[in-house]
């Protein structure tokens, strides 16, 4: 790992755990190799961290000077884009057919009594196409389970209406052995057959309950006939229908000649996503950082991005899918906002694509550059939170008690957007009787601060109190007494709807669900409700062992810490043999604990 060059080694550590297409870039700029991966970290960095196979691979690890790759939803879709991209770009170092073989489409032929029937060409003939599959033995095993299904002709005779009544045509073998019903002799009627189309149309987009909910009332009215065989039968094809299901992310090849644009942001990024779709296939994926200056909207930047992306690739598309409506001007192009299908299934894989780059440049940077992925976060906790300065020490605070009962509260620490457990610390609540949680609230508050004042400790930048208005008020009247509040901003977060409370302001403000200021909020929240949980936890327990064994007349506390100390739990001592007590405490009270458990 440590001679590969330092740009491939940081790619590595940020690639995605998904599935999904390499490319590999040789110094030229050119595609060198195209590969497809169920878990493209894994797939990729195995090029470089196990000892090639080949000379060749050799020679191709060799040459690699950037990666790029394209997430997808499954394997199936990986397989496919890999075929696409190899096409497309004639790697030198991949497998190429001479016969430029295609994979395989399931055709529904546009005529009466439609055929179905697999092919790898696509004409245009108004038939339906369905695909493309990963092999022939997927789809031909898909076709073979619509025949078990559904009673298909399998002849190209010419069924039409003039002919059949003419009685051109005789039933064959097929029907004598029941796999067709004879609409050449018009034994069946058309709107029968089409249900039979339409229920496959519905299995092939993957789109099965209205199937298996037919199949399913066919198989109960025959239980109740008492045709166990035939209710049984249906009850396997519904299984197989589940099983041999196929699903692409394009499945049609009427998507054609389409772009694909799509946005994400942080502070100070945009990462667009650029697809260009041929044939219901991607033929080129790319996603680049643009650089924010003025909080500049999806339009403006697509406006500025598109234009040179379409001009990089020769993209002559006159639709393009984004998705949000955008009012923008682009000579001969048309904005389209997909509700639902396969455009819009281009649309969120597109999406994914962008997020994906944007995770990876993250990880780059907290890789790189601890620090300045530190400062960036903490630069946006101090805009959305209104501070002076970054908060690089934080505190948060949460009160814990079981109906009113052992009362604690917990602080926890937060510098540099990090916990610092070590300077973690619980309260029991001494001064207040019931479940009050806030006068609790003020009590936690009021003593954490106070002790840091006289040991002349630094006081946070930021403190967040865990509740709404009323634990937020709670909190101001112990910064108050302390006479701190022009020291340190306090916050609250309501957990119901992540809400967000200033002192003296009645209206919360709510943060983007994505903001990594929340997240970190979120986090410092979490940390303070599991650490007092822990706390309140150990304190019942301790309390409900000591009421157990003290209520034992002739044990007292010393005998107690004894005890707890030997077998460490009630059940323990419960348990153990009366020698081992007589060891621990004494022939006298030993009797007395094991007379006490013999009736207890």
């Amino acid at each position: 790992m440590s001679s590969i060059r330092k740009d491939i080694q940081l790619k590595l550590k940020t690639l995605p755990n998904k599935p999904g297409v390499y490319k590999y870039f040789n110094q030229g700029g050119e595609v060198i190799y195209v590969g497809k991966a169920k878990d493209l970290k894994k797939r990729v960095s195995s090029y470089f961290t196990k000892a090639p196979e080949s000379g060749k691979t050799q020679v191709l690890v060799k040459q690699i000077r950037d990666i790029q790759y394209i997430v997808v939803d499954n394997e199936f879709d990986a397989l496919l884009l890999e075929n696409n991209l190899i096409k497309q770009h004639q790697p030198r170092y991949n497998i190429h057919l001479k016969d430029d073989k295609t994979y395989p489409w399931i055709c529904i032929k546009k005529e009466p009594f439609p055929r179905v029937f697999t092919t790898r060409k696509l004409i245009k003939d108004g038939s339906k196409y369905y695909g493309p599959y990963p092999s022939m033995a997927v789809v031909s095993t898909l076709v073979g389970l619509m025949r078990d299904l559904f009673p298909l002709r399998t002849c190209n005779l010419d069924l039409s209406a003039k002919k059949i009544a003419a009685g051109k045509h005789k039933v064959c073998l097929e029907y004598h052995i029941g796999n067709c019903k004879g609409p050449c002799e018009g034994k069946e009627s058309e709107e029968e057959y089409q249900s039979y189309i339409d229920a496959i149309e519905q299995i092939v987009k993957g789109k099965l309950s209205a199937v298996i909910r037919s199949l399913k009332e066919q198989m109960d009215q025959m239980s109740k006939e008492m045709r166990f065989e035939e209710a049984q039968e249906l009850k396997n094809k519904m299984a197989l229908i589940k099983r041999y299901q196929a699903k692409s992310t394009v499945v049609s090849p009427t998507v054609d000649k389409v772009d694909v644009i799509t946005v994400v942001h942080d502070q100070r990024s945009a990462f667009v996503n650029y697809l260009v779709i041929s044939k219901g296939a991607i033929i080129h994926g790319l996603t680049v950082e643009v650089n924010k200056k003025l909080d500049e909207t999806d339009e403006e930047i697509i406006g500025y991005v598109l234009p040179e992306l379409r001009s990089t690739y020769n993209s002559a598309s006159k639709e393009v899918l984004v998705s949000q409506h955008m009012d923008i001007e682009l000579e001969g192009v048309n904005f389209f906002v997909p509700q639902r299908g396969d455009k819009k299934s281009l649309v969120e894989l597109s999406e994914r694509n962008a997020k994906a780059y944007r995770l990876e440049k993250l990880k780059k940077e907290k890789i790189t550059d601890p620090n300045r992925h530190t400062d960036r976060i903490l630069e946006q906790i101090r805009k959305d939170f209104r501070l002076q300065n970054q908060p690089v020490h934080m505190e948060c605070f949460d009160n814990s008690n079981l109906q009113g009962t052992n009362p604690v509260s917990a602080c926890v620490v937060f510098r540099n957007a990090k916990p610092s457990k070590k300077d973690y610390r619980h309260f029991n609540i001494k001064t207040v009787e019931g479940p009050d949680d806030f006068a609790s609230m003020e009590e936690a508050v009021y003593r954490r601060y106070k002790r840091l004042m006289e040991e002349g400790e630094s006081l946070p930048q930021l403190i967040v109190i865990d509740g709404g208005k009323g634990q937020l008020s709670a909190a101001m009247e112990a910064i108050d007494k302390l006479g701190i509040r022009d020291r340190v901003a306090v916050v609250g977060i309501a957990k119901r709807l992540e809400e967000i409370f200033f002192p003296g302001d009645s209206l919360p403000i709510y943060l983007d669900k994505r903001s990594e200021s929340l997240k970190v909020i979120q986090h410092m929240r979490n940390e303070a409700h599991r650490f007092g949980i822990t706390h309140h936890r150990n304190k019942r327990s301790k309390g409900a062992l000591i009421s157990e064994l003290t209520q034992i007349r002739g044990i007292g506390e010393k005998t107690y810490e004894q005890l707890i100390k030997r077998f460490k739990s009630v059940s323990g001592v419960r348990s153990a043999k009366f020698e081992e007590l007589e060891e621990e405490v004494g022939l006298a009270k030993a009797k007395i604990i094991r007379d006490y458990f013999a009736t207890n």
